[in-house]
């Protein structure tokens, strides 16, 4: 994929997650943050989701912007 073409979509399918829209919407709707808690320290990743996310966001790999907007989908209040 070249860079600045990932969409939540492939996120979703990268964290081995359903990647439709209804899984996504579901997800969010499930797994909304408080604002104290970081995305990547949120308990219901695995080590290696919570891995990945956090060296993209880290080394702002090409993945950080959509992994920026998850955290934004996943801080909002419900």
């Amino acid at each position: 994929m070249e860079p600045g073409n990932h969409t939540l979509h492939n996120l979703f399918a990268q964290l081995g997650l359903g990647s439709d829209q209804t899984s996504i919407d579901a997800f969010v709707k499930n797994h909304t943050l408080p604002n104290d808690v970081k995305l990547i320290d949120a308990e219901f990743w695995t080590p290696q989701q919570a891995r990945f996310l956090k060296e993209e966001l880290r080394e702002d790999a090409d993945w950080a912007p959509v992994v920026d907007e998850l955290n934004v989908l996943l801080h909002r209040s419900r």
